[in-house]
């Protein structure tokens, strides 16, 4: 916001202790007719003083050094003030002090800007932010404040301290401390990255000081069933009954691409009947809140149909009954060893499993898959729904067909008139 009046003074004040002869050096800040003085930290002979000038008179080195040193001063004030304009802040006297000091920065602490942000961040679970994005910043900010106190004994630390060595050291605690992956470490200083960057944006951090570290992650080899490991698990008889509704919500999740979070909030209210007649899942996802829109398949309709007056899921208000994330795991691993499939069973299986081989595999489009599967992007979509082997080879052979129906070029002065390739 800009100031009516502006003003700046250099002058010498005597104070009681200061060599005879000599004079501390103050600056005088005026705005709106509000002043603010400050010593500069430097002292000066009254005689040598030009009080027009407000600087040091004479041409000698010590007046000249003297004189660069005031108008560096000068020069930081009307930076400051330009700051304050710039930013749609009130220029006081005091405020254009706080910057050149450097006081200002000093306030700016790395914990405290971090709670403030995920405390934003929970006041809009709901309304364009996911609980689930919440709990990850404030992992973060928990782990954070563990690794600044095992490894600095502080509990907080200012921006200005922040550096290329500093996001090393965290990164390598992630991984040997904490034993996380690397694409997890990454993640976490990804998470308090986002505050530095709204530093740097506010002005307050000149540079982004993590520029330099290498943040590229890992490519992960997602792990899925095929149609006959997911046909064993569908055709295995088992009598116990927690392991038969695990079975029966993997499955469901296989043919629908819900995540555990997902299937186990889904209710009743959340499946409807769509313009074609046919029973679609409705659902915001848990993780983003981004809409998905599922058709149901028959074999999802009759695992629906199995719990319909399933007491557990009455009283619960779920169309499934689900167990604990960890209870989950440990029954889908046993279920594995019981089918014979040498791949660890996971919740999220079922949602790659899903991707690739349920829709992609039988070329649905990945728009679709998308739409289903609740994904912002095309991007987000790719890393669940893999091209395999067997669907480049089935695409290219209909490609082959397709060429060749309707002679797509002449091939007789390459290949030679006598020459036949099928």
């Amino acid at each position: 916001m800009l100031e009516k009046s502006f003003g700046m003074l250099f002058y010498l004040r005597k104070q009681r202790h200061a060599d005879k002869g000599t004079m501390y050096i103050y600056l005088r800040i005026t705005v709106d007719g509000l002043s603010r003085d400050v010593s500069v930290k430097r002292t000066w002979s009254a005689a040598r003083w030009s009080a027009g000038a407000n600087r040091a008179s004479g041409s000698k080195e010590d007046a000249k050094e003297l004189n660069h040193y005031l108008d560096v001063l000068q020069s930081k004030a009307y930076d400051a003030r330009k700051q304050l304009i710039e930013s749609g802040r009130v220029v006081t006297a005091i405020s254009i002090m706080d910057i050149m000091s450097g006081a200002e920065q000093r306030k700016r602490e790395l914990m405290s800007l971090f709670k403030s942000h995920n405390d934003d961040m929970k006041a809009m679970i709901g309304k364009g932010v996911a609980k689930g994005t919440w709990t990850n910043f404030n992992t973060t900010y928990r782990h954070l404040s563990v690794f600044l106190y095992s490894q600095y004994n502080v509990r907080e630390i200012n921006i200005l301290a922040l550096d290329l060595e500093f996001v090393k050291k965290l990164y390598h605690w992630f991984r040997t401390v904490k034993k996380m992956g690397h694409n997890s470490a990454l993640k976490n200083i990804a998470n308090m990255k986002k505050i530095v960057i709204a530093c740097v944006d506010n002005g307050w951090l000149k540079n982004d000081p993590f520029a330099k570290f290498d943040e590229i992650r890992e490519e992960v080899q997602t792990v899925f069933l095929v149609k006959e490991e997911i046909q064993a698990i569908a055709d295995k008889e088992i009598t116990n009954n927690r392991l038969c509704q695990v079975r029966d919500v993997f499955i469901f999740c296989c043919f629908t691409g819900l995540a555990f979070a997902d299937v186990k909030q889904l209710k009743k209210s959340e499946v409807d009947i769509g313009i074609d007649g046919e029973l679609r899942i409705y659902k915001g996802r848990q993780k983003t809140g981004t809409p998905s829109i599922i058709p149901l398949l028959p074999i999802t309709k009759r695992i629906l149909a199995k719990y319909e007056y399933n007491e557990q899921c009455i009283i619960k208000d779920q169309l499934l009954p689900v167990l604990s994330n960890q209870k989950y795991n440990a029954y889908l691993k046993e279920i594995g060893d019981m089918c014979g499939i040498n791949k660890e069973l996971k919740t999220h299986m079922a949602r790659h499993t899903f991707g690739t081989t349920v829709t992609l595999a039988n070329h649905v489009p990945l728009e679709s898959i998308k739409e289903m599967m609740g994904h912002k992007s095309l991007r987000q979509t790719m890393h669940y729904a893999k091209v395999t082997g067997i669907k480049v080879n089935e695409d290219m052979a209909k490609l082959k067909k397709r060429l060749k129906k309707n002679n797509f070029i002449s091939e007789h002065q390459i290949i030679g008139a006598d020459t036949t390739i099928s």
